[in-house]
């Protein structure tokens, strides 16, 4: 019995191989930036329109966390791969190269958004893309993407999933089901805790008892790494040695990603629970654009360029504005479309 269970106590998880800073070229710094830049300008356009009363409902702006999506889905295979994801999932979509444009319309409920109006902000699809959507249930996105890994797997397309969630999702029950069935069948799958710090207005630390999350999933033999979600290159190159890692075959990873939102949950949340100073302090120190725009201008970018694309980026975002603005609502008789899938 003794030696049962030293044997058992010696057994090591297995794990991926300890990721390192991602060295990007010049170039590649400079489309990341973009990127992140596109989803912030975006989503402050965002805010602005819910604002003015042209965006209904419940809405979820990302600014902050860019790092950690653009990190991720930056090494991904657009069309092969699949992104799944909660509700805070605009910016998701756009590194899914969906179009401002038909994102935006979707958000002020217009017939030329990406679900025809009827999805808005938290219920976005594109299966062409390969985003299977935001999903508004806490922690539903985690099984329907432990079943996109099964998918991969079963057709053996070479692709892997990419299930994001939050801090708060985490104590879900449904998340520890996927992560055991995930873990059993060496599904191809990467579990991602985008760890805010607050699940809606609930620090992790009154509200976890584990608030290392990246630990979750060692009791269903699932290896977990914790990174830096505030630094774009140190996400890349933990997602290039997950990914490599995942699909050799290996099972699932977690990913902890840790990163802060500046907004609050959602744009009806007045952010009480929060002082100003830990906002600005986050801003001031630790923003993942500014961040990269140093590693930029020590790399010689000029400032004028750095102008010059956020120059660009708010023209894009601005016609997307105009674009979902002029856009028709939908008819009424789409009510009855899109409702059920097939015949029966």
């Amino acid at each position: 019995m003794a030696k049962a269970a030293a044997k058992a106590e010696n057994y090591e998880i297995a794990r991926p191989p300890e990721p390192t800073r991602y060295k990007a070229s010049t170039d590649e710094m400079m489309s990341f930036y973009k990127d992140m830049l596109l989803i912030r300008r975006f989503e402050e356009k965002a805010g602005q329109l819910y604002g003015l009363g042209l965006i209904g409902g419940f809405c979820h702006l990302y600014i902050g966390q860019e790092a950690v999506a653009v990190g991720l889905q930056s090494a991904l295979n657009i069309g092969q791969d699949s992104v799944i994801t909660g509700y805070r999932d605009h910016g998701h979509m756009l590194l899914c190269r969906i179009e401002p444009r038909v994102v935006m319309a979707e958000l002020t409920g217009r017939q030329a958004g990406i679900s025809h109006g009827k999805g808005g902000s938290m219920h976005m699809f594109d299966v062409a893309k390969g985003f299977y959507g935001g999903h508004g249930i806490v922690g539903a996105q985690v099984s329907l993407g432990t079943g996109l890994g099964f998918a991969h797997k079963y057709r053996n397309d070479g692709g892997i999933a990419i299930a994001y969630f939050g801090d708060g999702a985490a104590n879900q029950g449904q998340v520890y089901e996927s992560f055991n069935m995930a873990a059993l069948w060496k599904l191809p799958i990467v579990f991602v805790i985008e760890n805010n710090g607050y699940a809606m207005g609930t620090s992790t630390v009154r509200g976890s008892s584990e608030t290392h999350f990246h630990r979750r999933g060692e009791s269903f033999r699932l290896p977990g790494i914790q990174v830096d979600g505030m630094d774009v290159l140190a996400v890349r190159g933990a997602a290039e040695a997950v990914y490599k890692w995942v699909r050799e075959g290996n099972g699932p990873v977690l990913m902890e990603l840790k990163t802060y939102r500046y907004r609050g949950h959602s744009m009806s949340d007045p952010a009480k629970y929060r002082s100003r100073d830990e906002v600005q302090s986050m801003r001031d120190h630790n923003d993942p654009i500014e961040r990269l725009k140093k590693e930029l201008e020590a790399a010689g970018t000029s400032d004028e360029a750095l102008k010059s694309i956020d120059k660009e980026i708010r023209a894009i975002v601005a016609e997307a504005a105009d674009f979902a603005e002029q856009s028709p609502e939908p008819e009424l008789s789409e009510l009855h479309t899109d409702v059920l899938v097939g015949k029966y």
